[in-house]
């Protein structure tokens, strides 16, 4: 049996921990209270905040050659990094893997099918990760990071306006304009940073862009309802009680868009309610004729 850590305590990486613990000797650690055992197995798992990375990789990791499998999404608004740019500092990109596609942590805790990517640059490394998740997770093997990461990232803020478009009542018609056009935008996102299309049209994109856009169970969702009942961001995210990582996410795409002349106008709408904007003028910004 292989010999795995989970880092991080959240649903997300306690049902990955669950998962993994079916086939393979696993221990699971929170972030916050470190078993440093965990930091010496050969395989990592690490599911902690983006915004948070950053500062917990400088004061906790080191490198011993372990084999790294991220499982946050999103986008660091200090250093408007991507993910894989920040474990690049700390793990060779080659013994680095990033999760992407449609997984609700609520059904994965309930063995629901489900089918997600591993992707690194190695090819090699991201079949190790596949090959240890159970029957009933389907994973495949990729090597378009940045798509992947992009995707990852850029859904979560779609599914804030997912979100705002249905506690708005606006209909199905409306909510499936919205995730269409954003996966539109997402993918112009990408090109600008050399992902590839087809990362776009598969789980890593539409399947996860179309899961969590739609969807109580997204978090990043539920921001967007409380949105639409004109409630304060503070209010939202105290009774979400977990962190959307779509509120900080949408200022650094925002930010990184505006560097590079790229056309994301989903993204800047969705920044603009969430810091306090007319959630009506916006929508009808998006929706409405230009």
């Amino acid at each position: 049996m292989i010999k795995l850590a989970v880092i991080g305590s959240g649903k997300w990486g306690s049902a990955i921990y669950h998962s993994l613990a079916i086939n393979n000797e696993c221990i699971q650690s929170s972030a916050r209270n470190l078993d440093t055992k965990a930091l010496d197995s050969e395989y990592i798992v690490i599911s902690i905040s983006t915004q948070a990375t950053a500062e917990w990789l400088k004061s906790n990791f080191k490198f011993k050659g372990q084999k790294v499998l991220v499982a946050s999404k999103g986008i660091d608004t200090k250093s408007e990094k991507f993910l894989n740019e920040i474990y690049e500092s700390y793990v060779p990109k080659e013994n680095l893997a990033f999760i992407s596609g449609p997984t609700f942590a609520k059904e994965i805790e309930k063995r629901l099918p489900c089918a997600l990517v591993i992707s690194s640059v190695s090819l090699q490394t991201a079949k190790e990760f596949c090959g240890f998740f159970p029957n009933f997770i389907k994973a495949y093997a990729d090597d378009d990071v940045m798509g992947a990461e992009i995707c990852g990232a850029y859904k979560n803020v779609i599914a804030i306006a997912g979100g705002i478009c249905d506690g708005l009542g606006l209909g199905n018609n409306a909510r499936a304009s919205l995730i269409s056009r954003g996966l539109v935008e997402m993918a112009r996102f990408g090109k600008f940073f050399g992902a590839r299309d087809e990362t776009f049209l598969g789980l890593s994109g539409a399947g996860d862009l179309f899961l969590t856009a739609s969807s109580v169970l997204s978090r990043n969702y539920r921001v967007g309802m409380g949105l639409a009942k004109n409630e304060s961001l503070e209010k939202i995210i105290n009774e979400l009680g977990e962190v959307a990582e779509g509120v900080a996410t949408a200022t650094a795409i925002r930010k990184i868009s505006e560097k590079n002349g790229i056309y994301t106008p989903i993204v800047n709408e969705v920044e603009k309610m969430l810091n306090g904007g007319d959630v009506s003028e916006s929508v009808k910004r998006l929706l409405g004729k230009k």
